[in-house]
Order: structure tokens, then C-alpha cells, then sequence
């Protein structure tokens, strides 16, 4: 067979076909690889060398696989055993073409999907990440120091205008990243560049190093070494602030920089700050038990520093969190009376600074989480929004109140810049998942709940809501599959109960429903309704949404956001309840309901 014999016999067999299709495929397969594995965090290069050294052993295996079989109506033959005239190697031929140019066409929506992509989502150059600054100190009690320290360093910065500072959840990831990996950090945070440095603090003498890292390659744009006394802590921060905004202004910043101050005791006393900075490192790991020794800091703090507005803000805001989301941790007249000094102490802050914004978003974590007044809460965060528009938890806290208020588009909107600032902070993701639910936006809310659990795989709440949003997705096996992984026991029994019930079984979705009556009645009261709301029995519904009110479950003004309770959303009691918790404005005087 000469030359010309083998290549036209290469064609009616199709084996120049199939190696085309083959190699759309592997070309497919790489395109997808680079594409999904950067979402779960995953290195592709290794995958795509891998993907590319098996198609080269296998393309030959391929091409002999090809010339050697014949498709055909029977299944695969021999291309010897089958005769002439039985051939629809021409038929199979027009199937490989249109498989072909499908494969094709899939790789160009890929790439031009991409090219798109990476066009709306590339990294603004005004951009930085305070990386955990490094305890050099040998002592690691004073990991609350340098991470302090660090938490300022974002706040200060923050106040850039213009300035892309991500926030302290994301920022903290890195602890301990190896050197070298700038380029994964930045894209991971979606920033140009990387603040990282060391502090050593040795008695009331403190060095602090500093560098400004551009992301994309590594380099060094700016460091600086500080050898201070403890009490010059405070210039310092300021001194490093201004100069990474100095060392940015030259080609990202406009003309002009703020004043980058911490948020230092008006006295200049170093204890109080240094007490604020032990309450933040306790605060942080969100425990009932570290939420307490947190307070103690905070008010030693006040007590040292009476007019320390941000530290009475501070210490307001975990006595909040402490009653609204540990209430079991603490007996009636403990919750009482923390509750009352959360009151006083965000009523000092705003007293002593009325433009403080840690103050103002204390008064709304008040007046949403203990007074139940969520129209006067969002004034207070829209204050503290203003005052610090670059905040993440701010935009959280808002986003969050325009749910309760039945907002979704806004909350939705909301959360989206707070991952922008905070991408890798599970909350945001797992909040955003809620309203997305709410508009019914099921696939969306999915993919924002898998993110808040890859992010925080024991979270609780999260499992859950994933269950429940799968089961109203109609997906009744995943969402049964789903709530037994709920990791915290009240939310478990509340998806339990829900799926079960989805799925027809009344029997296997009573048992947690008792299980919260029994053990979580008074602080679980909203969940119990959304059960009863889903078995269509309103009265028990209402009954149970007057017992989370009257119990303080921090549920009761969340209305709006349970698909369960929104479906009674035309029974008078509905608004008559809504207007008593206060996500609904008081009736007009004609007695008809607002629009």
C-alpha cells in the first residue's frame, strides 16, 4: 500500500477523526481543569501535566483502537469482520464531525467565557492584604500582640481612600504561609499587594519590620524597620499605615491620603491598649467561654481608660454576641444582666464619640439582637457604613438587617461586597446562601452554601440550611443525606424534621421535632415554627413565633427569611407580628397595611 493508499484508508476508517476528537477532548479536559480546580483551592499545573503526559501515552493506543474497530449498528467489530457493503464507516465518519466541532465549540465558550471573566473579576491595582504579622517574641502568650497589631494595620488602612483592604478573616488564612506563595495569596484575595512583617515585644521595648510585597512577582516595594519603646506604639502603626499609602500613592492612590490613625486610648495609656488587644485575640475565637474572658479584658480596659470609646464599643458588642448566640450558656439573671451592660456600654461609646463607627454598629447589634427593633438597627449601620465604608462585617451586619427586613436584592448586593473585602469569611457566604433562598435562586444559594462549609467544615447552621435549600430545590434524597451531617444538635434535629417531613415521614421527622420541644423550647422557639409552619398548622406556628419573641430568640425578627413562615405571609397575624418585632413599619392610621 503506497502513500496515498494508507492516508485515504486512514480517512475511510476515521482514524484522522477520531485523533482530531481525540485531542479536542484532552484540550477540553485542560481547559476545565485550569478553570474549576483554583474554585476548592487545588493546584491545576500538577493535574494539567498529568492529564497531558497520559494523553501522549495513550493518543497511539488511540489511533490502533481506531483503525482497528469499526463502529457499528451491532456494537464494536473487527474492521476486518466487516464486510464492504455492511460498512458505515461514511455515517460514523459525519458523527465524529459533529462531536468534533461540539467539543470546539465548548473549549471557545470556555475560553470566551474566561477572557470575560478574568476581564470583570481582574485584580484592581489598589489593593492590599495585612498578612498576620509574625511573633518573633519565643513567647507565644503574646500571639495577641502581633495580631493585634495587625488588625489595626487593616483598620488604618482602610481608610484609604479608594483602597481595597481585605479583611481580618481572610487576611488570617495565612498565618504561617510559606514565603514565596505571594502570587496564590494575591489571587486568592483578589489583591495586587501583600503587607507582612515580624514583631518581637521584649518588656516595654517593641521592633516591629515591615514590608509591602507586590503579589503578582514577589518583589519588594517597601520595608522598614521600628525600634520603639512599648508607649510609641501607637505612632508606629500610624508611621507604617501612612507609609504603605505613600509607597501605593506613587502610582495607585490619588494626590491626597488620610490621616491613618489606630484606634488608640484618648489617655495614651499602653495597658488599656494593650488589654483592648488581649480582648480582641479572645473575641475572635467566638467560644461562650472566650467571649467572657474578652469582656474582662475590655473592661479592664474602660476601667483604665474611661473615655476609650472604642474599647466600650467593643466590649458592648461581645456582651451582644455572648447573650444572642450563647444563650444557653447562661441562666436568666445572667442573661439580663449582660444584656443591660451590652446597653450601657454601646450608649458610652456613641456618648464619649458620636462619629465612631465600632460605636454605632454596637447600638445596632443592641437594637437588632436584644431590643428586637431592626428598623432602628439599620439607621446604626447605615451610620456605621458611612463611617467606614471599607468594613466587611459592616456591610455583613447591614446586608443581614436588610434580609430580616425582607430586602433580598439589597442583602444580596450587600454580602457581595463584604466577600469582595472578605472572601474567604464563611458568614458572609453562608448569609448570602439565606437570601438567595429567599428569592429562590436555589443553584446560586447552593454554591454560596458549599462555599461558607469548604471555608468552615464544622460550622454549624450550615449543613442545615444546605439540606433545606436542597430540599426545596426538589432534591429530597441529597437533602435527607445532607441534614444528618449537620454538626450542632438543634440544628440537626430542625433540618431532620424538615427533611423528613419532605419526604413523607411523619414518624422519622417527629422525633427531633420533640427532641427540640423537649431540650431547646426557649432557644429554638422560630425553628419549632418553621416545622409547624411547613405541616401547615398556623396556630401552632404562631404560638411558637410568640414563644421565640417572648424568649429573646434572636429567630423571631428573622420572619422574612424562613420560606416556611413567609407562606402564611396573607394571615392578618402575620403583619400584626411583623409590625411587634418590628420588621414591619407601624400601620397607617386608616388601619391598612403598608404597601
Amino acid at each position: 500500500m503506497g502513500a496515498r493508499g494508507f492516508i485515504a484508508e486512514l480517512r475511510r476508517r476515521n482514524v484522522l477523526r477520531a485523533a482530531a476528537l481525540y485531542a479536542a477532548g484532552i484540550w477540553l479536559l485542560v481547559q476545565i481543569a485550569l478553570a474549576v480546580f483554583p474554585v476548592f483551592d487545588l493546584h491545576a499545573n500538577w493535574v494539567v501535566r498529568w492529564i497531558i503526559i497520559a494523553a501522549v501515552a495513550g493518543f497511539p493506543f488511540a489511533l490502533a483502537f481506531a483503525w482497528a474497530y469499526e463502529l457499528t449498528p451491532e456494537g464494536l467489530k473487527l474492521e476486518r469482520d466487516v464486510a464492504p457493503h455492511e460498512s458505515i464507516a461514511r455515517l460514523t465518519g459525519r458523527k465524529l464531525d459533529f462531536a468534533i466541532i461540539g467539543v470546539l465549540a465548548v473549549v471557545v465558550l470556555l475560553l470566551t467565557t474566561e477572557r470575560f471573566v478574568k476581564r470583570d473579576s481582574a485584580i484592581p491595582g489598589k489593593s492590599v492584604a495585612v498578612l498576620p504579622l509574625v511573633n518573633e517574641s519565643g513567647d507565644a502568650r503574646q500571639d495577641y500582640f502581633s495580631d493585634g497589631l495587625t488588625e489595626e494595620l487593616i483598620s488604618a488602612l482602610a481608610q484609604v481612600r479608594d483602597l481595597k483592604v481585605i479583611g481580618r478573616n481572610s487576611s488570617f488564612r495565612f498565618r504561617g504561609a510559606q514565603q514565596g506563595d505571594s502570587a496564590g495569596i494575591g489571587a486568592r484575595l483578589g489583591v495586587a499587594t501583600l503587607l507582612e512583617g515580624t514583631v518581637r515585644k521584649q518588656g516595654d521595648k517593641v521592633r516591629i519590620v515591615a514590608s509591602l510585597i507586590n503579589a503578582s512577582d514577589g518583589s519588594l516595594l517597601w520595608s522598614q524597620t521600628y525600634d520603639r519603646e512599648l508607649k510609641d506604639v501607637f505612632a508606629v502603626q500610624s508611621a507604617i499605615a501612612n507609609s504603605v499609602a505613600q509607597a501605593l500613592q506613587a502610582t495607585l492612590l490619588g494626590q491626597d491620603s488620610d490621616a491613618l490613625k489606630p484606634d488608640a486610648p484618648p489617655n495614651g495609656n499602653v495597658e488599656a491598649y494593650n488589654a483592648l488587644l488581649q480582648g480582641n485575640f479572645y473575641d475572635q475565637r467566638h467560644t461562650a467561654a472566650d467571649l467572657r474572658r474578652a469582656a474582662e479584658f475590655y473592661e479592664h480596659a474602660v476601667a483604665l481608660d474611661p473615655t476609650y470609646a472604642y474599647a466600650w464599643a467593643r466590649l458592648s458588642l461581645t456582651r451582644t454576641t455572648l447573650v444572642s448566640n450563647f444563650p444557653e450558656s447562661l441562666s436568666r439573671d445572667e442573661q439580663t444582666s449582660i444584656a443591660s451592660s451590652a446597653i450601657d456600654a454601646a450608649t458610652a461609646a456613641l456618648k464619649l464619640e458620636p462619629d465612631n463607627a465600632e460605636a454605632h454598629l454596637a447600638r445596632g447589634a443592641v437594637l437588632e439582637n436584644l431590643d428586637l427593633e431592626p428598623l432602628l438597627a439599620e439607621s446604626e449601620y447605615r451610620r456605621a457604613a458611612q463611617l467606614s465604608p471599607h468594613n466587611p462585617d459592616t456591610m455583613r451586619r447591614l446586608a443581614a438587617l436588610q434580609a430580616e427586613l425582607g430586602h433580598f436584592e439589597a442583602a444580596v448586593e450587600g454580602y457581595r461586597q463584604a466577600v469582595t473585602l472578605d472572601p474567604l469569611a464563611a458568614r458572609a457566604w453562608n448569609d448570602m446562601a439565606i437570601s438567595l433562598v429567599a428569592l429562590k435562586r436555589y443553584a446560586e444559594a447552593e454554591t454560596a452554601e458549599r462555599t461558607a462549609i469548604q471555608l468552615r467544615p464544622q460550622g454549624g447552621f450550615q449543613h442545615a440550611w444546605l439540606a433545606v435549600t436542597q430540599m426545596l430545590a426538589g432534591d429530597l434524597a441529597s437533602a435527607s443525606t445532607t441534614a444528618r451531617l449537620e454538626p450542632d444538635p438543634l440544628w440537626r434535629n430542625w433540618a431532620m424534621a424538615l427533611t423528613a417531613w419532605a419526604n413523607g415521614d411523619r414518624a422519622l421527622s417527629d422525633a427531633p421535632l420533640n427532641g427540640l420541644i423537649a431540650s431547646d423550647a426557649d432557644d429554638a422557639g422560630s425553628q419549632i415554627a418553621d416545622i409547624y409552619a411547613q405541616r401547615g398548622q398556623p396556630d401552632e406556628m404562631f404560638r411558637w413565633l410568640e414563644h421565640a419573641y417572648a424568649t429573646h430568640d434572636g429567630g423571631a425578627v428573622e420572619i422574612y427569611t424562613s420560606p416556611f413562615v413567609t407562606t402564611y405571609r396573607d394571615d392578618p397575624r402575620f403583619a400584626d407580628f411583623a409590625r411587634k418585632v418590628g420588621v414591619m413599619p407601624p400601620a397607617p392610621a386608616s388601619g391598612r397595611s403598608p404597601p
